[in-house]
Formats: structure tokens, sequence, C-alpha cells
């Protein structure tokens, strides 16, 4: 290849790379990243294109690096790159590190026979071996050495692992989510994973990574129904008893679970629950025929099970809101309706020195921060628990600030931070009306105050997932989802922090879930103030900024409505049925200074 020709091979990569970086880059402030891969696409090819003979190792080197998105047969398209020591000796098992451009190569040394070469990136993510994805920051530097094997230059030695470069990433994987339900029983909690499987294939890999369970940080806070001694039967077929192209358009799929028959009927009933979400989402169609060692699974879906049957447990079911909007004005809580704007009844529609409410899911109970009234140095803020329509609030604690406060669907607990550093959660009873006070253990969440990945007071932010199963927090500007994990006293604990959206430029102040699977996140600054983010920082996508007046306040979603506060006004989000960008749209009647409340 002449010197021409290879500059402009090089300058037409560099072009292809710039263009889908634009689209596909993880976190720039000045443009809308996209998710890592969609649903549509398929692995790449079971039969991998072999080296091109005669390449120049920079060249081999750089079309491996390509190579290793495809992660059939153990990468065997990436192998072929590989002497057969390399090839013997290769862990591609170990962590695979996405990195955000095709990485740069730089030439450490060269003979006849033999190259060194250092590869170096920005790290934008790590997936385990179960396909679970982390997001990451920070260069990658390593190096690679080179031969000759039979006149073509091979990969010699190189470290274990996989190196992706993104857009490759996203060709050959798609995020799924797979189903567990939460310890109660009464919500699914998605499990995110990034899986490379041919679509035939999608149903029986769903349903392996079921059967192995959660993620280590997320296990304590669900169940497996469909864990040991709960096995998949023989083989997976469509409904009629076809065991060729399952989950391929239509046709439904057909399970048989050994060792399901001595379960009782309500772990069946969850069981079923994770099985029907976790493939309906990844669009393997149904009717879903789910037998118990050869016996239907439950005699009412003797002849399948739809997504309608289970679908009261979807978080996205368990999330939407069923009270309509609210909002503090004023310091009053008040309702906004078809009508108007109107008090909310009782001792919350009256008073005048509310700061923040939380509302329960099913809108009876109102938590809300207030003024103490007391004169310094006493605390300036009170903590209250109340029903909707009630006369009184009773006072539960007291502090100098509290974060807005949040409930899980079952609304038998509102949480909030004290002062920055004081998880707590105020138990109500229903049954008598009293409510007591716990302190949530967040050891776990801030022992590694040295280590730039753990959170670190004040905590200015706490909102509690719809399925109770995870919280999201904003701590020191930055943003965090933890895991909830009861404790055997019947207390709480908030574990294994994981930052998301790494490499934001202006600090987060507020945010809420829009889904079990997404949280809203607002923040400093005119450059895409709004944006939703994946709980496994996989996707960091902004929000359209029209008609938004910086700086934005506080955000408020659901899986139906979102709605924040700027500097002039609440706006409802309005997704524009003719195609056109979306855009923010007033709420009127709020003013200025008023906050959006939805439940939970």
């Amino acid at each position: 290849m002449t010197a021409p020709t290879a500059r402009l091979r090089r300058a037409l990569v560099a072009l292809c790379c710039l263009g889908l970086l634009s689209a596909c880059a993880s976190l720039p402030d000045s443009s809308a990243p996209q998710a890592l891969g969609s649903l549509d696409h398929q692995p790449t090819s079971t039969a991998p294109t072999p080296p091109i003979a005669g390449r120049e190792p920079e060249q081999l080197l750089l079309d491996f690096l390509q190579a290793t998105a495809d992660p059939s047969d153990r990468h065997q398209a990436a192998r072929q790159f590989l002497s057969p020591a390399a090839n013997t000796q290769w862990d591609d098992a170990a962590t695979t590190t996405i990195v955000d451009s095709q990485p740069n190569t730089l030439r450490e040394s060269r003979t006849g026979d033999n190259a060194t070469y250092v590869i170096r990136a920005r790290k934008i993510g790590e997936l385990a071996a179960d396909g679970s994805y982390r997001a990451a920051d920070g260069t990658l530097e390593t190096k690679i050495d080179m031969e000759k094997v039979d006149g073509q230059w091979r990969v010699k030695d190189l470290p274990s692992g996989v190196i992706v470069e993104q857009t490759a990433f996203a060709k050959s994987y798609h995020r799924y989510s797979l189903f567990f339900p939460n310890p109660a029983g009464v919500a699914m909690v998605p499990d995110l994973r990034w899986i490379s499987v041919r679509k035939d294939q999608l149903a029986q890999r769903l349903l392996g990574l079921l059967s192995a369970g959660p993620q280590t940080a997320l296990s304590p806070a669900v169940r497996n129904p469909m864990g040991a001694p709960v096995a998949v039967r023989g083989q997976i077929t469509k409904a009629n008893g076809d065991p060729e192209n399952v989950g391929v358009g239509g046709g439904g799929v057909g399970v048989d679970f050994s060792g399901a028959a001595a379960l009782d009927q309500p772990t069946r009933d969850l069981m079923a629950a994770q099985v029907v979400l976790t493939l309906s989402s990844a669009d393997v169609a149904g009717p879903y025929l789910l037998n118990a060692d050869g016996k239907p699974l439950d005699d009412k879906f003797a002849n399948g099970w739809q997504r309608s049957d289970v679908d009261a447990k979807s978080p996205d079911v368990v999330g939407r809101n069923r009270i309509g909007l609210h909002a503090v004005r004023d310091g009053s809580l008040v309702a906004v309706t078809d009508s108007g704007i109107a008090p909310a009844p009782g001792f919350f529609g009256t008073t005048h020195t509310l700061q923040s409410v939380g509302l329960s899911p099913d809108g009876q109970l109102v938590a809300a921060v207030a003024k103490s009234g007391r004169p310094d140095p006493e605390p300036e803020r009170t903590l209250i628990i109340g029903t909707y329509d009630g006369q009184g609030g009773f006072p539960v604690a007291t502090g100098g600030t509290f974060t807005r406060p949040s409930w899980p669907a079952d609304g038998g607990s509102a949480w909030s931070v004290v002062d920055g550093d004081r998880v707590i959660r105020a138990v109500h009873d229903r049954a008598t009306g009293n409510v007591s006070v716990q302190d949530v253990d967040i050891a776990e969440l801030v022992a590694a105050a040295a280590n730039s990945s753990s959170p670190r007071a004040p905590i200015t932010e706490l909102r509690i997932s719809p399925s109770g199963a995870r919280a999201a927090l904003i701590a020191n500007g930055k943003v965090y989802v933890a895991v909830v994990v009861p404790q055997a006293n019947g207390k709480f604990a908030l574990t294994s922090p994981l930052p998301l959206a790494i490499g934001l430029s202006t600090p987060a102040v507020t945010i809420d879930w829009l889904t079990d699977e997404k949280v809203m996140v607002g923040r400093d600054g005119n450059v895409d103030p709004v944006a939703g983010v994946l709980v496994d920082g996989s996707e960091f996508k902004s929000q359209t900024s029209q008609n938004l007046t910086p700086p934005v306040r506080v955000v408020s979603a659901a899986p139906d409505q979102e709605y924040v506060a700027d500097s002039r006004a609440v706006l409802e989000l309005t997704r524009n049925p003719e195609g056109r960008e979306d855009y923010w749209r007033e709420v009127p009647g709020l003013g200025a200074n008023a906050v959006p409340v939805l439940p939970g």
C-alpha cells in the first residue's frame, strides 16, 4: 500500500470513528449520548472473517481489536489473530473493557519478526462474565507483543480480558432485563445484562441467566424462584413443541421446569411472572407454556401465559402515578386538577410551613419537611408524617436539613436524609397509625471515603425505586445508585454504591426514578440540564431542553410522566405525536416557586 493510500485510509477510518462517536459517546456535555446498543441488532456472523494476508502489525492489531466485539465460540473471530501459544493462554473470560473510540496504538519496538505496541484508550465501562455492566472512567493502557507466524503477523502475548471499542460493542451486544421479585413479592426488580446471542438462542440464554440468579450486589434485595433446585428440563421449544427457531417471529415458547412441582402456588406465580416479563421485554413473543415436571405450572394457564397475566407486577405498572400531580406552593400542598389548582384537604393543604413533600403511592399518606418554628439554636426543620386528609401531622424527626421524602411502592415507610449524612426511615403502621423512626445503615456506602467511586457527604437527594430494591442518590454533586438490603433485625442498609453519569462537567442537583431501570437527573448549567441515566450507567441520554429556563431546581418523574421546576415555572414533558422534538410545557397556575410532587 502506498503512503498516500495509507494516509487516505487512516483519514477515512478517523472520520467514521468521529461520526460514530458523536452518536454513541458516553457522557459528552454538548450532545445527546445514545444507548450502547439496541435490541434489533444481531451478533456478527458465525463464520468470522479471517485476517487479511500481508497486514502490517499495527493494522492487524486494530483488526484484532474490532474482532473482539464478537464473543461467539470464546471469541473465535479474534482468536484467528493470535499465535498458537497466545490462543492457548488467552483468558477471554475475564472482564471486558469498553473504550470510547478506536484505541491509540503506539509502537514501542519492532524488528523483522517481532513488534511491541502500547494500547491506550479512555475507558467508559466494564462488562463482567454474567453480562452485568459497570460504568468506568480513566485511561486503559496495556502492552501487546506481536510476532510473525508463517510469514504473517500475529498477536504473541496479551493481557487477560477483552478490549472492545463501543461502536463495535453496540453491533454485537444488546441490553436485556432479567426480572426477580422483591422480598415481599409485590414487584419485579430489573437486573440489566448485556449479552450477544442469536435470536433463536435468546430464550435459552435468558432463562439460563435467570436460573443463575441476580448480580451479586443485587442478590440480598431480591428473591429467585427459578433458583436451585428448579431447573429447565429438556429443550426449550415453541408452544407447539417445535424446537426450531424458538423466539423468532411468533409461535410462543414452551418450557418445562424440573423441581417446580414442589413450589407453593404463590412462588409458582412469581416464577411465571419473572419468566414472562423477562422474555416479553426481550421481544420473545408468547404465549408462554410453562410446565412444572411435565404438568402446567398453573392449571388456569394450561394454554399459555400472556404478558397481561403478570403485568401487575411489572415495575412500570407498579411505579405508575395513580393519584395525579401535586405541588408544594407557598408552603402548602396543592392538587393540580383538570379544573385548576386546589389545596389538599386537611393540615397539609392549610399550613404554609412546608418545604418538600413525599406522597405514598396510594395517596393516603404524606411525609413532609416543614419549618420547625423553633428559635435558634434549635433545629430548623421537622419531618412530619400524616394522612392526606387528616387535620394534623405527627413530627418524627428534627434537623437542620432533610432531603425530600421518598416512598417505595408498598407505602410502608418514608425515607429521607438528615443533615446530609444520616439516612432514616419513618415507618408507618397502618393498623395502629403509629410511626417509628429507624436509622439506615450506610457504613458500606461511605466506607471507602478515599475511593473516588464512593459517595461523599453531603447527600442532598435520596429517592427509593418503586420496587424498593434500589436507592438513587446525589452525594457531593455526583449521582449514585445503591442496593436497599433488608437486615435480620427488621432494619435496612444501603450497600454496593455504583456511580452513574461519570464525568459530568456540572454538579447534579436533583434526581428521581423514571422507571425501575432509569433515573432522571437534573444538573446545574444551561447545557443538557435534564437527562435519563440507566441504573448500570450504560446509557446517559440528554432530555430536550426546549422551553426550559435553567437552572433546574427539581425533577419529579413516573413511568408515564416527567415534570421539572426551573427558574420560572413547573413544566411537564410533552411527547410530540407528530414525531417532532419533544418539549416542556408549563403547568398553568403554579407559579415560579412551586415544586412538583408525584407519588413515591
